[in-house]
């Protein structure tokens, strides 16, 4: 186990236009669970690849346990790495396929076994040790995978969105047993993924990124109810953030006829006003609320989300319409109009030009 951290690392492709990862800067706990997430694109797998030691860092430096890594080649950083991809060997068992990197490193049969054999236990695999790669589910491969990463017993892993070619029952499932064992191992974990679901229910801390920007990390409950921006805003939680942009006129947003106090004095004519999907409230009275129309009602079983556009046009929603969440038992037909009043002391506000939360 050991602490980690990234001190400026930057990483620049050979004729990109720009970084791939700018100026990030991380410290990681001894033992933490730190999950980065974001779009595709923004340059999460490369920080990851970086600690590995796959990938060059152009600026910067990487430490592990307080040693410089950044020059170091990856069979001399102590990093575990579990891919997207199983990548297991289809010649050999479970067994074998575990305990291969202990045998090259020349650990003798028996030593190898006996660690085979407590990863197993832990990964529920003690009947699968003599079974080859074709006859498993891809749920017993990636436990497998993991399996090989645990028995090294490194200092970190590095986990490069390892449940994404699992069907979604099985990814509940799974990363419920991946936090449960990090816990258990107590190992620094770094954990990439594009689910923001999955980065809020397993990570000690999220670190969102975008363009190749840390925009904020924060520990998962903190980053939903303190977003900095616009981007973390609606990129985190599940339907994500509502973002309208609307006039400013007297000290207030004006959203159709709803008319929202703004905290201080703003400069500018519009600003973003954010609002989750639990924070409206349905409405008989049609004054001082937003008047919308029926797109779809999603029913989930234990709650129901309603999706609806504006009817007005003196505002915008930066996802092109407005998410509410509605009792499970609500009934509603598609082009029904409704009106939305949001609840005042759960609203979130923020630059119109640069997206940055208003304070």
């Amino acid at each position: 186990m050991a602490t980690v951290q990234f001190e400026g690392v930057s990483l620049t492709y050979p004729g990109a236009p720009g970084p791939a990862v700018e100026d990030l800067s991380l410290d990681i706990a001894d033992g933490e669970f730190l999950v980065l997430v974001g779009p595709s694109g923004c340059g999460k797998s490369t920080s990851l690849r970086m600690l590995a030691g796959l990938e060059a860092v152009t600026a910067g430096h990487i430490r592990i346990g307080g040693l410089d890594v950044t020059g170091l080649p990856p069979r001399s950083r102590d990093v575990a790495m579990v891919f997207q991809s199983y990548a297991l060997y289809p010649n050999m068992t479970v067994a074998e396929n575990m305990g291969f990197a202990l045998r090259n490193a020349g650990m003798n049969k028996a030593d190898t076994l006996v660690r085979v054999k407590e990863a197993a236990a832990m990964l529920e695999l003690e009947d699968l040790l003599d079974r080859k790669p074709a006859r498993l589910s891809g749920g017993q491969r990636q436990r497998v995978a993991m399996g090989r990463a645990i028995v090294r017993r490194p200092q970190v892993f590095c986990m490069d969105e390892p449940l994404s070619n699992l069907d979604a029952k099985l990814r509940v499932s799974t990363r419920s047993q991946i936090a449960a064992l990090q816990k258990r191992l107590g190992t620094t974990t770094v954990y990439v993924t594009h689910d923001q679901v999955e980065a809020m229910t397993m990570g000690h801390r999220v670190a969102v990124m975008k363009d190749g920007k840390l925009q904020q990390i924060a520990a998962p409950r903190d980053l939903y109810a303190d977003p900095v921006n616009t981007f973390v805003a609606g990129f985190i939680g599940s339907p994500g953030m509502n973002l309208l942009t609307a006039p400013v006129r007297e000290g207030a947003a004006v959203i159709d006829e709803l008319r929202i106090p703004l905290p201080r004095t703003v400069e500018g004519a519009r600003v973003v006003v954010g609002i989750r999907p639990e924070s409206w409230e349905v409405t008989t009275d049609s004054s001082d609320a937003l008047a919308v129309e029926v797109e779809l009602l999603e029913e989930l079983g234990a709650e129901s989300f309603l999706y609806s556009h504006g009817v007005a046009d003196e505002w915008s929603s930066a996802s092109g319409r407005v998410v509410a969440r509605v009792d499970r038992r609500f009934r509603v037909a598609l082009g029904d109009r409704l009106h939305l009043t949001p609840k005042q002391d759960e609203l979130f506000f923020f630059d119109a030009e640069t997206g940055e939360r208003l304070r």
